[in-house]
């Protein structure tokens, strides 16, 4: 392929990792934007990435990240810096252009919001401004909007944990409905449309599982995932931001999102389920039967080998 065909990929957390490894299965180029050379670096680069030092803040930087590349992945963990960064970025991309098409990482709440809402979370309102921004910039954007991810620590550790207590699903989300995607179906689908495996892109993806549940319903799921029961425990969101999520030592700005996020959930605003992962890929996305299935030791700790009698 040809060094014009080459990615480049900002955010290697954890979508961004899984679409690395799904380019480079495919033996696409892809350059990789990070702002440390440390062992996360050299991970990327055993994967067969190019590492660049850079900062999605600082226009030089992207600059030389972008040469020789026809398409980007634009993504960056929860921060306070990420309409900064989608501005940079846009700006950057138009003057020196060349872009067959930009995906960049938003959130499905965005579908949900105007100009003026004032329910959502600060990161949430940036999310919402970066796609102005990207779309007004006149460039080849794709936005991927997911709902909550299955991998987030509220489905996985923290569930694990009060699994492991009092076999309860313990979270602060009422009779909220939601469908919870998982990390590695939406790096599929990025990985698609970053190959072009679709030929014509639509302008956004909304990334869900297969079906909405209630948190009864999910607990349900776990049950038959792990062989144990498990019931569905609604905690008051107060007190669950002071006894859990309060001595997890986020910053405030992380913090504020994700009590946001539980109390959208209490609302009922992640009440929706789209076939857009099938549709981009082929594959249907995961249940979360099948996401707890795959990982029943993080969930129940390692499990003694069965003995021969």
């Amino acid at each position: 392929m040809p060094s014009r065909q080459s990615v480049l990929v900002t955010g290697a957390g954890g979508v961004g990792r899984a679409v690395i490894e799904h380019l480079r299965a495919d033996d696409v180029p892809v350059r990789v934007l990070v702002r440390r050379d440390d062992d996360r670096a050299a991970m990327l680069r055993r994967l067969g990435a190019e590492v660049v030092l850079g900062d999605l803040t600082r226009p030089e930087t992207v600059a030389a990240g972008l040469r020789d590349v026809s398409r980007m992945y634009f993504a960056m963990p929860v921060s306070r810096d990420h309409l900064l960064a989608a501005t940079v970025v846009a700006t950057v991309v138009r003057e020196y252009g060349g872009l067959d098409v930009l995906v960049g990482m938003s959130q499905m709440t965005v579908s949900q919001m105007t100009a003026t809402s004032t329910d959502e979370s600060h990161q949430q309102r940036l999310h919402w401004l970066a796609e102005q921004v990207l779309d007004w910039s006149g460039l080849p954007v794709v936005h991927v909007r997911p709902t909550s991810f299955l991998d987030n620590p509220l489905f996985t550790t923290l569930a694990a944990r009060s699994i492991r207590d009092d076999g309860t699903l313990a979270l602060p989300f009422g009779d909220g409905r939601t469908s919870p995607v998982a990390v590695a179906d939406v790096a599929r689908v990025v990985a698609a449309l970053l190959t072009g495996r679709r030929g014509h892109l639509d302008h956004v993806y909304e990334l869900t599982g297969p079906r909405v549940m209630d948190m009864t319903e999910m607990a349900g799921a776990y049950a038959r995932a792990l062989g144990r029961s498990v019931v569905y425990a609604d905690v008051p969101l107060e007190r669950w931001r002071e006894e859990v999520l309060s001595r997890a030592g986020l910053p405030a700005h992380v913090e504020d999102h994700i009590v946001t996020m539980c109390r959208l959930h209490r609302e009922n605003r992640y009440d929706r389920a789209t076939g857009d992962v099938e549709r981009v890929t082929g594959v249907p996305a995961q249940t979360v039967e099948e996401f707890v299935a795959a990982r029943r030791d993080q969930y129940l700790g390692p499990q003694p080998a069965d003995r021969l009698g």
